[in-house]
Formats: C-alpha cells, structure tokens, sequence
C-alpha cells in the first residue's frame, strides 16, 4: 500500500473494498464527534484530525510544522486502527474510554480482549468496534481543555522554547 496520499480521498481510494467500508464507518463517527475546530487531512501518512496551525500556531512539539494531532485512523497491513492522542494525554479519559469499551455490546460479542496500545485501538473488522463509545469519548473532549492539557504534558521547558 502507498504510504503517501495527497488527500484523504485517494487513501480511501487505495484501501480494498472491505477495508474502505470500516474505515469510512470509523471516518463519519470521528466527523460527526470531533470538536469544533478539528481538521481532516492526511498526517504521517493516515487519515488524521489536527487542530489546525490557526487555532494552535506552535504546532506538534515533535515537529512545530505539523499541526497538533487530535487523533488517526489507518488501516495497516494485519489490521485497523484509531490512534486516539487525544485520550493519551490524560489517564482519566483513557480509563473512561476502556471501561466503556470493555462493557460495549460489541466487544463482549466479539469475545476479543482490546487490542490496545498506548493509544491505538486495532481492529480486524467494524463490527467488533464499538463506534459508540468512540463517539462518546471523542465528544467528552473540548478542544480548549485537550490544548491546554497538551501543553502541560510537554512541559514548561518545551513550550517557552516554541513560543520564542
């Protein structure tokens, strides 16, 4: 699979036809739950949401061009993913996220433990993923709280570094 895209469209348009449909599922739950604010593109080579350079003008403190991640969504090449940075930050809303999860309907079904990362979910099919409860914890989250807890977890040091 290529691991560039110009845009989000051509990435859907390369995935095969099962993995294009979950992905797309995933995309409009993510569109219809995100902040105000939030921008769709392509970053590190996935379908990304950013806040945009308008709203954040310091960027990503990995890389100050990039805009600051919110969370992705990928498919790989064993499996799907959300990489949801915006519950990485902070424990409280990565806790919430997994209990919910755990208790979906869809993952008791599935008999599956969470395949979950620091902060990637991986799944092999939609119907195993609890678009709910992604809904619910992306929607749990204001941009002003995710900008300022961002900027709190890289430190004074950082932040007074990208201001200058």
């Amino acid at each position: 699979m290529k691991t560039t895209f110009a845009n989000v469209d051509a990435y859907l348009a390369n995935l095969a036809e099962d993995r294009r449909i979950a992905i797309e599922a995933v995309r409009a739950t993510i569109r219809k739950s995100a902040p105000k604010g939030i921008e769709e593109g392509i970053q590190y080579g996935m379908i990304s949401y950013y806040v945009p350079h308008s709203l954040y003008p310091s960027g990503y403190h990995c890389d100050p061009k990039e805009p600051l991640p919110f969370l992705s969504l990928a498919s790989q090449k064993s499996h799907m993913a959300i990489y949801m940075f915006c519950l990485y930050l902070h424990s409280d809303w990565k806790d919430q996220f997994v209990a919910e999860y755990l208790a979906s309907p869809e993952h008791i079904a599935s008999g599956r433990k969470l395949d979950m990362g620091a902060s990637c979910v991986r799944f092999k099919k939609i119907e195993d993923l609890p678009l709910r409860v992604i809904s619910q914890a992306i929607k749990r989250i204001k941009l002003k709280d995710f900008m300022a807890i961002y900027e709190s977890s890289i430190g004074p040091r950082n932040a007074q570094k990208r201001k200058k």
